[in-house]
């Protein structure tokens, strides 16, 4: 009889933890419709960069989102980041053109989503004043959803080498 009870318990517990993780990993799949938010919400952040908006591309970011640039400069708060794109607007980003192509989007909870997305930046200035040559990255964003929109909590770049990566071979 004992042996019976712990049997079916652990056949109930079993189960119930089995459904439990069936719920957690559907959840975290994200919808069609927040997936189609995340991409629009990249594509406000890439077109209003290259309209030189800094509120708009501020506006991406949630109120205390993260921004580290390809040169590691840090960045905390939609406010700094609106001002921060201010500047960068009126110098180095004055004529800039940037595209971000979503690449990849990875839910792991509801309302957290990892995106990778191609980068090209193009009509940077240099020191100079002359046009800098065409930058190619990965942009990596974690987002959240807060209000029922889309936002960028915390936002890096990595710029592609110029040089292309040499192959190391593997070992047999």
């Amino acid at each position: 009889m004992f042996m019976r009870r712990s049997m079916l318990l652990t056949a109930v517990v079993c189960l119930s933890l089995s459904t439990v993780r069936a719920w957690a990993q559907d959840s975290a799949k994200g919808s069609d419709a927040d997936i189609a938010a995340i991409k629009q919400t990249v594509a406000d952040f890439y077109q209003s960069f290259s309209r030189q908006d800094a509120h708009a591309t501020a506006m991406t970011f949630a109120e205390d989102g993260d921004l580290t640039n390809m040169f590691g400069i840090h960045i905390h708060g939609r406010e700094a980041i609106e001002q921060k794109f201010v500047a960068l607007f009126k110098g180095i980003l004055k004529d800039a053109n940037r595209t971000d192509t979503v690449r990849n989007i990875r839910f792991y909870a509801p309302g957290v989503a990892f995106v990778d997305a191609d980068t090209v930046l193009a009509g940077t200035k240099r020191a100079d004043g002359s046009v800098g040559p065409v930058r190619k990255g990965l942009m990596i964003v974690v987002m959240t959803k807060q209000n029922g929109l889309w936002r960028i909590s915390n936002f890096h770049e990595a710029e592609y080498p110029d040089q292309p990566v040499p192959v190391i071979p593997t070992q047999k």
